[in-house]
């Protein structure tokens, strides 16, 4: 959410009060001057937000439980896989979730320099 945050605070509210003065309306406003100069940054806290999600256990666990093939998550395929003894391929949804969590941590912050280099 700080990164979508930032990215919303950072977009230059002159240039929105120049499209308002040419006749633009809110949305328009929104839409082709905001959400274009912020989605970088709403990009990279998507990535960021969703490789946090890869490691949320505990409420997964509480609220939605394991049913095979309908509530499967990663983390819930790794316990599960460890609770029968299955360490071999526990490992292996380990590694994948390893990759995927560094992978969207390294596009986001990639986006995050991209970002900050254009402003």
């Amino acid at each position: 959410m700080r990164t979508a945050r930032v990215a919303v605070e950072e977009v230059n509210l002159r240039l929105e009060a120049v499209a308002r003065t040419l006749g633009a309306g809110p949305w328009r406003v929104f839409f082709t001057i905001s959400l274009p100069l912020a989605a970088r940054g709403l990009a990279a806290g998507a990535l960021l937000a969703f490789a946090r999600a890869l490691g949320e256990f505990g409420a997964t666990m509480m609220i939605a439980g394991y049913f095979v093939g309908d509530t499967a998550t990663l983390s819930l395929g790794i316990y599960h896989l460890v609770q029968l003894g299955r360490d071999e391929e526990a490992f292996v949804l380990l590694g994948v979730s390893v990759l995927l969590a560094y992978g969207a941590v390294f596009a986001g912050e990639h986006l995050l320099r991209r970002t900050s280099r254009t402003l």
